[in-house]
């Protein structure tokens, strides 16, 4: 496992940017894949009450002080607005799952010195994501 992904799984919180009642989109599945690992996670979705029986924050300014990661999916332009408020929070390590990547972002993020997964790499396969 890569350093950058280290880094990123070292957080004591994750958020889930794009966090989707739907459970066949990935929003879903990285919120469940994050929760079956053990790890705590808190679903971003402005529209839903919750997802997956987890409350949800309405935007990434919203996320409790602990979720230093968040993985990101979510089309390119709205990532690019996202990493803008994640800069803004304080937020260390984004993870932009395949599909979300933007080139804006990425230099967004290495400009403010944080860590940023954006070359394909999918969470579900590196934690080894298993439907239920």
């Amino acid at each position: 496992m890569n350093a950058s992904i280290q880094r990123f799984l070292s957080s004591p919180a994750f958020g889930v940017v794009g966090a989707s009642t739907d459970r066949e989109k990935y929003g879903n599945k990285v919120l469940r894949c994050l929760v079956q690992n053990g790890r705590v996670a808190y679903p971003v979705n402005p529209k839903a009450p919750e997802v997956e029986g987890i409350p949800t924050v309405a935007t990434v300014a919203d996320l409790p002080p602990e979720v230093q990661s968040i993985s990101v999916i979510t089309p390119p332009k709205v990532t690019e607005q996202v990493v803008q408020t994640a800069i803004t929070k304080g937020i260390k390590h984004v993870w932009m799952q395949p599909g979300a990547e933007s080139a804006a972002a990425v230099k967004a993020c290495l400009e403010n010195g944080l860590t940023v997964i954006a070359d394909g790499t999918c969470l579900l396969v590196v934690l080894g994501y298993k439907e239920r």
